[in-house]
């Protein structure tokens, strides 16, 4: 037996509970991603992958995997630049929606794979670049993420991550909470008729690290040069670090 508790959200839950409970907010929540997050985001988030992309210089016979990337928004963005794309993500609903997604959009050569991120597959040193957009704050033990992403890069490897964090924005900080507490619940019920799963997405945010707490957790994993790019002033941010 162990004491252990997790966030979900603002309740502290035992581990294996909160997988199971995430899980069954990205089963619900698959089929109206892209709605989600223009929701969450404004339809901001489009622009904020597009930068993010860009910062991470994918290239022709890289080898990428994209965790948590289920609908494939990233991975397809990296394959435009010519590198390989390993799309994974724990939930087969979020993998279905990437896959027919790619199939419509006459995406190819994307791999995927229905993967655990405190538990990889990989082999060791497998990739030369390691993504994660939004799904990094969803997972149950983030400590042991960072540790296998860490693990199967190669050296000189490049870790990316992008991630909602708390804007120091006075003001916008304020609007942004009411907004996110109080309208995009409702946003959740009126698009997808899920608000529950829509109010967990938002406090999960609140109670993810602040940005510095967060690159030091990317450093405590092994990684060096770690650095964090916010925008707004903190309500996104990239964070990033290498293996040496």
């Amino acid at each position: 037996m162990t004491d252990e508790t997790v966030s979900f959200g603002y309740e502290d839950i035992a581990p294996d509970e909160k997988t199971r409970r995430v899980g069954g907010v990205f089963s619900n929540v698959a089929s109206s991603y892209d709605l989600m997050n223009d929701a969450m985001s404004g339809g901001m988030h489009r622009l904020w992958k597009d930068r993010f992309v860009r910062r991470l210089k994918p290239r022709a016979g890289e080898v990428v995997l994209d965790m948590a990337g289920g609908t494939g928004d990233i991975a397809f963005r990296i394959a435009r630049r010519g590198a390989s794309v390993t799309v994974a993500d724990i939930n087969p609903e979020m993998l279905q929606v990437g896959m027919e997604r790619a199939d419509k959009r006459k995406i190819e050569g994307l791999l995927w794979a229905e993967e655990n991120a405190e538990q990889l597959s990989f082999a060791d040193k497998s990739f030369d670049a390691y993504t994660i957009a939004f799904g990094i704050r969803n997972v149950t033990h983030i400590d042991q993420a960072l540790a296998e992403a860490h693990r199967v890069l190669k050296r000189g490897g490049r870790f990316f991550c992008l991630e909602f964090s708390t804007t120091l924005w006075p003001g916008f900080a304020e609007a942004y909470d009411l907004y996110s507490h109080k309208i995009v619940p409702k946003i959740g019920q009126a698009l997808a008729k899920d608000e529950d799963s829509y109010r967990y997405l938002i406090e999960s945010i609140r109670r993810f690290p602040d940005m510095e707490k967060f690159k030091g957790m990317i450093a405590d994993a092994g990684f060096t040069q770690c650095s964090v790019e916010p925008m707004l002033g903190g309500l996104v941010a990239i964070h990033s670090g290498y293996r040496i």
